[in-house]
């Protein structure tokens, strides 16, 4: 790698239920002249992945169920959104007052299924928007398009911001990957001074998620697409789910 651009695609568009995001991108590339190249990485802000997949809901539409009810009663909740929560949820994994940690459908743990009420209307009620149903399906999706649409091989990472245990903050994570390493394994490579690795695995897409995220913003920005471009290629291709730890290794359940 001997230089590494990451490229707001300023002027995006405000995406909406049904819109096509390959089509937006392409315009959106063409009309801030900077046009996609083959090797180029596009890093979309989960928030417009899931809106244009329809995965907005009105709290208004959402019946508690008592289990709901207890739980937001123990974390200080809205019983809806933790209904939401629950809805996409495989596991409880903590609850304290204002905190609701679960294991996501996805095998990811997150604060509130990932569930975010931020950068979203809520002019006509209150409304939640979830995660995709299947975040690397919906990379793929996106990257077979652009492949039509601009005859150029890119990889696509969907990224969101997450907390991560024992830090604070958020950082950009990688939750939906195509055409692209996720997870590298370096065993069996030397270091500096010929000693193989022993344990070392990169998470590849996670870093290129976390510097992406730095041009996008967290607030206002309102830049959820970045190209990275100038990474170095390299094989084999992989998921976002591959980043997550299998259950049966997590040593802190």
């Amino acid at each position: 790698m001997e230089q590494l651009s990451i490229l707001p695609v300023r002027d995006f568009p405000l995406i909406k239920q049904g819109d096509d995001l390959a089509h937006a991108i392409r315009e959106a590339c063409d009309r801030t002249g900077l046009p996609l190249q083959t090797g180029d990485v596009i890093v979309l802000a989960q928030k417009i992945v899931s809106k244009s997949e329809g995965r907005l809901v009105r709290l208004s539409e959402v019946t508690p169920s008592q289990r709901a009810i207890e739980l937001a009663q123990q974390c200080a909740k809205d019983p809806r959104l933790v209904e939401l929560v629950l809805s996409e949820a495989s596991a409880v994994m903590r609850v304290r007052p204002g905190v609701l940690i679960v294991r996501h459908r996805l095998g990811l743990v997150l604060a509130n299924a990932g569930i975010d009420q931020s950068n979203i209307s809520h002019e006509d009620g209150e409304q939640a928007l979830l995660l995709p149903v299947d975040p690397d399906a919906s990379a793929e999706r996106i990257r077979q398009s652009i492949a039509r649409f601009c005859g150029v091989d890119v990889g696509v990472l969907i990224i969101d911001s997450l907390g991560r245990a024992w830090r604070m903050g958020t950082t950009g994570t990688a939750i939906g990957a195509a055409g692209l390493p996720t997870l590298l394994d370096l065993r069996g490579r030397d270091d500096l001074y010929g000693r193989k690795l022993q344990t070392s695995e990169l998470g590849y897409a996670d870093e290129v998620a976390a510097a992406a995220s730095l041009m996008m913003g967290q607030a206002n920005e309102g830049t959820p697409v970045v190209i990275v471009r100038g990474l170095k290629t390299v094989a084999p291709t992989g998921r976002a789910t591959d980043l997550v730890r299998p259950a049966e290794k997590d040593l802190f359940p």
